[in-house]
This record gives C-alpha cells, sequence and structure tokens, in this order.
C-alpha cells in the first residue's frame, strides 16, 4: 500500500523530501545496502541518481555540483568503505570552502557496538574536516537533521557537511504528522553581510587615496557571485586587478584592468593591495609575498581567515559582492583628479607583463617533439569559447596551464583549489556538464591525476556527458620528480614517481568515447576541433615533454 494512504513516511523518503525542499536535483553515489531508501526517495521527488564507480568521485562531483551552481551539491554513500573512500572528496571541499552534504549509512541503532557490516566511527572521523557531522537519531528527525546540515553548510564560509543515518533510522516509517519537514526557502536566513560601514569607508578612501593600488579576487568573489560589483569597482576606481582560483574570469581576457603575470611584480611595489576571498595560505606565500610597505586590507566571509599568517591594517568581514559595491558607492564621490598616476601605473605593470609574455613565448609556440607543455596549454587557451567551462586536473601541467590559460567568461574555471587533490578533473567534468549542459567542458588532465578516477569516464559515456578532454602524458608525476632530482640527483630522481606509456586515447575508445593520439604540435588543434565535434566524451592523448617543468615547479614555490 503507497505511503500516503496509510499517511506513514520512510526514512529516506523524508531524506529526499529535504534535498529536494533545498533545491538538490541530482545526487552522486555508488550504491550500497544501507542507502537505499534515499534512491527509492528520490526517485518520488524527481532528484536524479547518477551512480558512480568509486566514492571518491561521488564526493568531487557534488563538490563540483557546488560550484557550478551556486547551490549545495549531494553525494550519498554506504557506511564503512562506502564513507572513508569519500573523506578525499569531502576534504576537498572543505578546504576549497564548498557547500555540499555527504551521506553516509550506518549499521542498525539495535546493532550499535556489535560489529555490524561495515560499522566504523564516521562522525568522529568526519568531524575535522566538515563544519558539521552527526547521526540522525530517529527516524522522525531525518528531514530535519538534513536542513540542519545545510544550514550549517553556510555558517561563514561555504564547507561540507556530513550526516550518518542507521539502517533501521533510513528504512523504518513514521506518522507523517511526527516528521518535521521544512519548506523550501523557509528555514535558512541570509547570510550575506555588507560589513562594517566605518570599515568599508576606510577602504573607500584608501583606493581613492592610493597611487599604486592592486586588488587580488579570489574565489570567493565566485562563490557570492561578485563578479558584477568587483568589475564595476575595479573599472570606476581604476584598479588593476589579478585572479585566482574561481575568481579567475571575474574579468576577461583583454580587459584593460586584467592583468595575470605581473602579480609578484605588483605586489612587491603596490602602496595598497585588497585580497578578496583568499586566504594567506602557500598560494600567497603566507602573506610574505606582499610588500611590507603596503597597505593590506583583506575581506572574506571568515572572521578567522582574516590576518591569519600576516597582519593586515584593516579587515572586512562580510559578502565579497556587498563590500565591493558598497566600497564603490562610498568612494563614488571622491573621484576627481585621481586618474593620472593610476594611469602611469597600469602602464608600468603592463609594461611588465608584456615582458613575461614575451620571455615565454619561444615556448608557447615551440614545435619541439615532444610537445612543450607551454605550446599545448597555449593551444587550448586558443580553442576556450566564451562558453568553455576549463577544468585543470594535475600537478605540473595544471601549473603551467594557470600561467596561460584565462577563461573567458566568470564560473569558468575550476581547480582543485588548496587541497592540490589530484583526481578532481572526470567528476568534476561530470557535475559541470549535468548543472549546464549548454556549456562546453574542456579538461586537461595530468596522466598521473587521470588515472586516480579515469575509470568514471565510463560514467560520462553512460550519461551521454560530452566534454573535451587532453591527458597531458609524459609518463611522470613530474611535479615530484622536480623535487626528487633537485634533492637527491639524476640517480634517483625516478623513484616512486615514474607511470607507463599509456595509449589513453584507446582507453577513451575502449569505453565509447573519442580518442586521438598527438605528437605533432601543429596537430593539437585539430584534434581539439575533432573532439568538439564528435560529441562524445573525449581524451585527446599528447604526449608532452617530460624533461620540462613549470617555473612554479622549479621554484617548488607549493612548499614556501
Amino acid at each position: 500500500m503507497p505511503e500516503d494512504a496509510q499517511d506513514l513516511i520512510s526514512g529516506g523518503h523524508l531524506v529526499a523530501k529535504a534535498l529536494k525542499a533545498e533545491g538538490v536535483d541530482v545526487i552522486y553515489t555508488l550504491c550500497g545496502g544501507h542507502i537505499i531508501d534515499i534512491y527509492d526517495g528520490c526517485v518520488d521527488e524527481g532528484i536524479e541518481v547518477v551512480d558512480v564507480r568509486h566514492e571518491q568521485v561521488a564526493a568531487h562531483a557534488a563538490d563540483g555540483y557546488a560550484r557550478i551552481t551556486g547551490r549545495p551539491g549531494c553525494a550519498v554513500v554506504t557506511a564503512g568503505p562506502g564513507t572513508t573512500d569519500a573523506v578525499t572528496g569531502v576534504a576537498n571541499a572543505f578546504r576549497a570552502e564548498s557547500p555540499m552534504l555527504l551521506i553516509g549509512g550506518q549499521g542498525a541503532h539495535t546493532q550499535h557496538k556489535m560489529g555490524s557490516l561495515q560499522d566504523l566511527p564516521h562522525v568522529e572521523m568526519m568531524a575535522p574536516i566538515t563544519k558539521f557531522s552527526a547521526t540522525v537519531p530517529d527516524t522522525a528527525r531525518a528531514a530535519d537533521m538534513v536542513s540542519m546540515a545545510f544550514r550549517e553548510c553556510y555558517h561563514g564560509a561555504p564547507g561540507p557537511s556530513f550526516l550518518e543515518i542507521p539502517r533501521d533510522v533510513l528504512d523504518a516509517k513514521v506518522p507523517r504528522e511526527d516528521a518535521r519537514i521544512p519548506q523550501a526557502g523557509r528555514y535558512r536566513a541570509s547570510t550575506r553581510s555588507a560589513g562594517d560601514p566605518e570599515a568599508v569607508q576606510q577602504l573607500a578612501d584608501l583606493l581613492v587615496r592610493a597611487e599604486r593600488p592592486a586588488i587580488l579576487l579570489g574565489s570567493q568573489v565566485w562563490t557570492t557571485r561578485a563578479t558584477d560589483a568587483a568589475t564595476e569597482l575595479v573599472r570606476t576606481l581604476n584598479v588593476p586587478a589579478y585572479m585566482n582560483g574561481a575568481g579567475r574570469g571575474t574579468l576577461p581576457p583583454g580587459d584593460p584592468h586584467h592583468f595575470q603575470l605581473s602579480r609578484r611584480y605588483a605586489f612587491s611595489n603596490a602602496d595598497l593591495i585588497v585580497i578578496v576571498g583568499t586566504p594567506f595560505d602557500f598560494r600567497m606565500g603566507y602573506g610574505k609575498r606582499l610588500s611590507p610597505a603596503a597597505t593590506v586590507v583583506q575581506i572574506d566571509l571568515d572572521y578567522r581567515t582574516v590576518g591569519k599568517n600576516r597582519d593586515v591594517d584593516l579587515g572586512i568581514l562580510g559578502d565579497a559582492g556587498l563590500v565591493l559595491a558598497a566600497v564603490t558607492q562610498a568612494a563614488s564621490g571622491q573621484l576627481t583628479g585621481t586618474s593620472a598616476p593610476r594611469k602611469e601605473w597600469i602602464e608600468e605593470l603592463r609594461a611588465a607583463e608584456q615582458t613575461a609574455i614575451e620571455k615565454r613565448l619561444p615556448q608557447l609556440r615551440s614545435d619541439a617533439d615532444p610537445i612543450h607543455p607551454y605550446r599545448l596549454v597555449s593551444e587550448i587557451n586558443d580553442f576556450l569559447t566564451e562558453d568553455s567551462i576549463y577544468i585543470g586536473d594535475g600537478g605540473d601541467i595544471v601549473t603551467f596551464s594557470g600561467q596561460v590559460v584565462q577563461p573567458k567568461s566568470p564560473g569558468h574555471w575550476m581547480d582543485p583549489g588548496p587541497l592540490g587533490t589530484l583526481g578532481v578533473g572526470v567528476p568534476f567534468v561530470m557535475a559541470a556538464k549535468q548543472a549546464r549542459p549548454d556549456k562546453e567542458v574542456v579538461a586537461l588532465f595530468g596522466d598521473g591525476a587521470f588515472s586516480l578516477t579515469g575509470w568514471d569516464f565510463e560514467t560520462l559515456v553512460r550519461f551521454n556527458l560530452p566534454f573535451v578532454g587532453i591527458v597531458g602524458n609524459n609518463s611522470s608525476m613530474n611535479q615530484i620528480r622536480y623535487g626528487q632530482k633537485a634533492k637527491y640527483g639524476d640517480a634517483r630522481e625516478r623513484i616512486g614517481n615514474t607511470l607507463g606509456d599509456v595509449p589513453y586515447d584507446q582507453f577513451a575508445r575502449m569505453l565509447g568515447g573519442y580518442g586521438e593520439e598527438v605528437r605533432d604540435p601543429a596537430q593539437i588543434r585539430p584534434a581539439l576541433e575533432r573532439a568538439r565535434q564528435s560529441g562524445k566524451p573525449s581524451l585527446i592523448n599528447v604526449w608532452v615533454d617530460p624533461d620540462a617543468y613549470a617555473p612554479g615547479t622549479m621554484n617548488q614555490t607549493m612548499y614556501k
């Protein structure tokens, strides 16, 4: 008899209703006996169930879905190894400030501490890498706990939550009237804050007076959908802008305020540096790469991030979009006569930018065999359109791409984030193409990175999610190899980092996708075009020079 006829509802169906209320329209999962009632509920609620081949992929896909849509992603995995397999994906979302919910199974309450199948202390294990980690204690609380977990995802800077649901709690049915079922849009308050008005005015005054300002637009600019506010500020106040993480693409390539390669020069010579939505972590040299003579301002969603690792002259807690809009408005009446010194400063940075480009130009156009990685990423950059979402998954090869590839629209750049997790590429492709089927997805993999989650290429084929994939194949984990060579010498540079010469183009064809091998740099672009026209998940296997290293790798900047 249907549940409605008895006026009873199961835990799995309550979970599905709460997911629907949050706007979740897809869950990523690998099946297990502990969690199947959630699938049944999702079918009734019209939520798509995407089954993958590894739980890490499910968690990464939920993370990627959140980044693309601005809505929280959701992964559902079974107990024990199902949950532990997803730990890396949750940890990556935690460091990347990505809101997602991982739901894990658990043995029945009646078997608590008896050694049930796949029993582990999941809640305690997940607590350090989530914003919220709890067990659903009772069937009637299932939907309520899901909504609670989602609320915690948005406390301060976004991040992941974890819920463990025992099997008897999930399968049991309770009277519908006994269960709290949150209604869409009625159980979460807005977390947007425009910052302290006094601090906003201080920043406006600083920007008006500064002769050599620079601004870094970090991932929270995209998280808070602050593109328009950031663009208005840099254009109105004539401020050169640099972008990192998901903030890339805030300004399009060619914009007079868009800078990429002169950041070190700017941060060494600026008199005012504004850091928006990015921490002073290893990517920023823990704040040491900023001139000690500069006035430094930091804007962030998380109070704990402001001033961490480096003192700041002004800290503003708030939503990047609201804060930047308020700063522009506060400065609007003070702009007379401020543009001339800015013009000279911007020309100085543009010259530094051009010098860096010209230094690299021979490698960007190199006809060498094997192919130089700079030539590969230059071809990819030229291939991208305004509708191309670019995904980088790898070490050294993605370090190369970070200096060359410029997304042409906001929200069109995806990389692992500060945890530096390899293997995000295929699940990010999955999430991006499902969330935005109107967009082209282009992904660059290192061969080492692709091998971690590459079997889910079959999932992309099965769900008909076409994309253009490129493997920069040097049969090495080159970012590590370089460090070993520098530290231990040529005789030991290949220990633990050398891979087989895998023909990934054949792998793609074997699984029903499109594949090509490229050894001639002149054939990179034609191969990319054929992959685009194939309408299939694709892999272009490009053999790149194993003895070419990115500058960041050679400088070992990730460890400094």
